[in-house]
């Protein structure tokens, strides 16, 4: 049964299934679901889970990690936030906390598990899906090293582009990995150029 955007956009709003899970972390905080979705989307942005600042601001990507992100894409943040155009939905829509040496946990499974389908099914077929990060790849593609799927991204263009994190922690990978920049963030941003050309 496929459920209208609207309605499951105001279920997952209300959404505390990990809120036991979430008050053990060190930040004791609570579920702030963050996702944005928008009926007539073309371009699917899936990324991992909001870190704090998201959490604390309720906007994905509004963060030095979305900066790098809307580099990549060629979007400014006006089209980049234009829900009818772009729809930005992380593996776990809540941020899952610190572990005990501060870095971040991994969004639990049961968000994916619960919300993932019938989302994806209310927005309809995409012409465009960036898997940012290993586990949104893990969860469209099958699980491999995030390197050797990146690597191979002609596989999957145009319809889909696998991506690093665009954390600064992955500096240091692109500059080991030069044709990340030099090949395939043109042919993304041509691409996504296209998809909205088109709408």
């Amino acid at each position: 049964m496929t459920f209208p955007l609207s309605r499951l956009g105001a279920d997952i709003a209300r959404c505390s299934l990990c809120a036991d899970r979430f008050a053990r972390t060190p930040t004791g905080h609570r579920p702030r679901p963050v996702f944005w979705v928008g009926q007539g989307a073309r371009i699917l942005i899936a990324g991992q889970a909001p870190g704090m600042r998201v959490h604390r601001s309720g906007i994905p990507f509004d963060d030095p990690s979305g900066d790098r992100l809307r580099n990549w894409t060629g979007l400014d943040r006006p089209a980049f936030y234009d829900r009818s155009r772009i729809a930005i939905l992380p593996m776990g829509f809540c941020f899952p906390g610190y572990d005990a040496k501060g870095a971040d946990l991994p969004p639990p499974r049961i968000c994916a598990d619960t919300w993932r389908a019938p989302v994806l099914q209310a927005l309809g077929p995409m012409p465009l899906t960036l898997l940012v990060g290993g586990y949104a790849q893990g969860w469209h593609l099958g699980r491999m090293a995030v390197t050797q799927r990146v690597a191979a991204w002609q596989d999957h263009a145009p319809h889909v582009f696998p991506l690093p994190h665009p954390s600064w922690r992955n500096t240091g990978w692109i500059k080991r990995n030069p044709w990340f920049e030099a090949d395939l963030l043109p042919a993304l941003k041509r691409r996504v150029r296209e998809v909205l050309q088109d709408d």
